[in-house]
């Protein structure tokens, strides 16, 4: 061995742990301190605790809470955006087909759906309304996340 590059060796090393237990072992260090030992240990113990010592379990609880609060806010815009009390004026459909839906007293996406469960032609019924107006709006309803009743077509009401 070489002189003077190694450190000094104690063979009797006391180590000292946070619960008060106390052994003996060779190490570089005269004295150790310890957070956990095989006698605190959840493991060798059974208890069930968490052994957290740079607070990861909390940094955790708080980014599931930050998410939890986060898909409610989430959730809570998809009922509003798709509440059958939204405006026909916000979904950004023609001049004439708004005026034309207007005349006919429909006013929210509820009156519109309602109207178009009874088929395509109870809506191409309303002065104004054609088929690219009626066609507008559905892809305008279904791009909000309406659901949109599945009423016959008018090209099957006509053939029938």
């Amino acid at each position: 061995m070489k002189e003077g590059i190694h450190p000094k060796y104690y063979p009797d090393a006391k180590v000292v742990c946070a619960c008060g237990n106390s052994w003996t072992t060779g190490s570089t260090k005269a004295e150790m301190r310890v957070d956990i030992c095989s006698n605190c240990h959840p493991f060798y113990t059974g208890e069930q605790r968490i052994v957290d010592t740079e607070g990861q379990v909390d940094r955790f609880y708080k980014r599931l809470e930050i998410r939890t609060q986060y898909k409610e806010q989430k959730d809570a815009k998809m009922v509003a955006q798709t509440s059958p009390e939204r405006q026909m004026a916000t979904l950004d459909l023609g001049k004439r087909s708004l005026e034309a839906l207007k005349k006919a007293g429909i006013e929210t996406a509820g009156q519109f759906i309602e109207r178009l469960a009874a088929g395509d032609a109870a809506v191409l019924e309303i002065e104004g309304m054609g088929r690219k107006s009626l066609a507008d709006a559905k892809k305008a309803l279904r791009r909000l996340g309406y659901t949109l009743p599945e009423g016959q077509t008018a090209e099957a009401e006509a053939s029938a």
